[in-house]
């Protein structure tokens, strides 16, 4: 009888065991199938660009959108980090390999290996962000998520243009001269820099602007560098539109007790020298298309553009010592949303 029991106890560990086995099976073959850990929304890899998710900028962003998606979408998201570009390519296929529901590629310079590995899974969506392969040319099962960074440079400009003809602030010299470090002369970069243009000029038409490319996005030192030298020349007001590089613009400005612009992410927290910052919500585009994949919405083939209208590009906190700004701004930010004003898309 002792034998019979052991034996009847052992079948019903081996069924609960079983149970459990079946219980932690391969996700679901629909969208947004179930995986190991539970999840039920999309499935979802981000690659970042060099960057990488400590830029404090841009990856950052791309990474927020998806955390933001993983608690209100219930996605189940990773991340692969690029160090090279070389490892574009490959960060793309490994996640396509998986069957993924959709890919994020977070960069311009990423165009390349976003089609190569597209055009091989078919079944997988990608979301480019800030490339425009252009009518005809994009992939099926690609989408283009684009920004008007011209409207958040030109916001940014506006506010720099005012400080400057009113010339009150503490740190402001008589020159009137503002600057923009730019990382690689690439489209995105440049509209951020014609809208900050147009911004200064309209407020402020007397100022000289100084604009200089790093060629650069990561190391900070060379960014450091051309601000430094636009700060020579009687900058007092630094933009840097160049990610983690532009972290050394920044730094130069706050050293030599001028002002600074931040880019993409809100860098107030930087320092009280940061005068605001020009927003791209790369998390929203992010979140959106994630959600879009879940509701089966996802238009692949076609870019998507956010402006202000679209709460996709905007104006950071302004500095404490600047608030007086903020009621100034306002008609502005209301120009462009209603197309009275549009931002020009080419440095001048």
């Amino acid at each position: 009888m002792p034998s019979l029991r052991r034996s009847a106890a052992y079948a019903l560990v081996l069924f609960v065991i079983l149970l459990l086995v079946a219980g932690c099976g391969k996700r679901g073959s629909g969208e947004g199938g179930s995986g190991e850990d539970g999840k039920s929304g999309p499935r979802v890899g981000l690659v970042t660009d060099l960057g990488g998710l400590n830029d404090r900028s841009f990856n950052t962003l791309a990474n927020q959108g998806l955390e933001q998606a993983k608690n209100e979408l219930n996605a189940d998201g990773a991340v692969l980090e690029s160090k090279s570009a070389s490892d574009y390519e490959a960060n793309l296929g490994d996640f396509a390999q998986q069957g993924l529901d959709i890919v994020f590629a977070v960069g311009f310079l990423m165009a390349d290996p976003v089609k190569n590995v597209a055009g091989k899974a078919e079944d997988t969506k990608f979301g480019i962000i800030d490339f425009d392969y252009g009518q005809g040319e994009i992939p099926p099962n690609v989408r283009g998520l684009l920004f008007k960074e011209q409207e958040a440079g030109y916001l940014a400009g506006a506010l720099a243009g005012m400080v400057e003809q009113d010339g009150k602030l503490k740190g402001l010299n008589s020159a009137k001269v503002v600057s923009v470090v730019g990382g690689q002369k690439i489209p995105p970069v440049d509209r951020y820099i014609a809208g900050f243009q147009a911004g200064v000029k309209a407020f402020c038409k007397q100022c000289k602007i100084l604009v200089n490319y790093s060629e650069e996005f990561l190391a900070q030192e060379k960014c450091k560098e051309q601000a430094l030298s636009q700060i020579g020349q009687g900058s007092d007001i630094v933009f840097q539109v160049a990610g983690g590089c532009g972290l050394g613009s920044l730094d130069a400005a706050k050293q030599k007790g001028v002002w600074g612009i931040g880019v993409d992410a809100d860098q107030a927290h930087l320092g009280s020298h940061i005068l605001t910052s020009a927003l791209k919500r790369v998390d929203v585009a992010v979140y959106d298309t994630i959600k879009a994949v879940q509701d089966g919405t996802f238009e692949g083939g076609s870019n998507a553009e956010y402006g202000l209208a679209q709460d996709g590009v905007g104006l950071g906190k302004i500095a404490p010592a600047a608030q007086a700004y903020q009621a100034r701004m306002k008609p502005v930010i209301a120009d462009i949303t209603s197309g009275t004003v549009t931002p020009p898309t080419d440095v001048t």
